[in-house]
């Protein structure tokens, strides 16, 4: 993306943003260009109220809402997203930097769902858009959920936003869902940070919206029956707060879906894992 010389400074951009949004002006009346732009550059502002209510706040609206922003700006976007946003300053530990990444999950998570509407990515762009979005959730070190002053960070649940989107997408290889999964399960197992924001729930939407487009459930009891195992092997290697951190990610994730197959029939034999799962752990 090639950036214009004129962008807004983060106070010209709330300040439109915020009239938009009141009704005072429209999309139409303004720079497009310009104002598309200066969302990209501020998208990790770290006024809250900028980042997650004006910035993502009008992407889902031109988006989602009222698709008024064109096919080609859009993959525009999205490779700027994947790369330049995603992972930037992901080899700093907790700077502020994580807003940058986390917000633009939330953008390619929008993109994605244009295109599960609308189709215009390529199944090239797709494959490309799940390996890169997969690679940021290994690599992902600040999986902060709130944090004081600054707002909401929430990388795991923001990016199982983007794999949600992704895995409904028809173009996407179903053969791919075993990567994905495997993805998912590794970023549970967490021994720095305690998931306290529902972060657990959110892992389980594209778990399920995979279930629900042909990922066998087998591939799942798979992982499950490892998970014991796993927990046995950190216990050597780590010390008694990180293990209990990462027992207490594990037990919450599978309490989690315990609960949402209980009393789905169709969901029996899962069910019965995720019980004998829970009972190891």
């Amino acid at each position: 993306m090639i950036l214009d010389k004129n962008l807004l400074k983060e106070n010209e951009l709330k300040e439109i943003l915020a009239n938009i949004s009141s009704g005072n002006k429209t999309w139409q009346q303004e720079d497009q260009t310009q104002l598309v732009q200066s969302m990209m550059l501020h998208i990790g502002s770290l006024d809250s109220e900028l980042r997650d209510n004006l910035i993502y706040g009008s992407f889902y609206e031109l988006i989602r809402e009222k698709n008024l922003l064109e096919h080609s700006i859009l993959t525009e976007l999205l490779e700027e997203c994947l790369n330049n946003l995603l992972c930037k300053g992901i080899e700093e530990r907790e700077s502020d930097l994580v807003f940058t990444r986390t917000f633009t999950s939330l953008l390619i998570a929008l993109i994605l769902y244009r295109d599960n509407v609308d189709d215009f990515l390529s199944e090239h762009k797709i494959n490309e858009c799940k390996d890169r979005v997969l690679a940021y959730l290994s690599a992902e070190t600040d999986v902060r959920g709130y944090v004081p002053v600054k707002g909401w960070a929430h990388s795991v649940a923001h990016m199982a936003d983007a794999i949600d989107e992704l895995v409904k997408n028809p173009k996407l290889n179903k053969a791919s869902y075993i990567e994905v999964v495997g993805t998912l399960f590794n970023a549970i197992l967490q021994e720095d940070y305690a998931f306290i924001h529902n972060e657990d729930e959110r892992i389980l939407v594209p778990i399920f919206t995979m279930l629900e487009h042909g990922l066998g459930e087998q591939e799942i009891i798979k992982l499950l029956q490892e998970l014991p195992t796993t927990l046995k092997v950190k216990k050597e290697q780590l010390d008694v707060q990180h293990h209990r951190i990462l027992v207490f990610n594990c037990k919450s994730f599978v309490k989690s879906f315990y609960i949402k197959t209980n009393g789905k029939p169709k969901f029996a034999a899962l069910h019965k894992s995720i019980e004998a799962c829970l009972d190891e752990l």
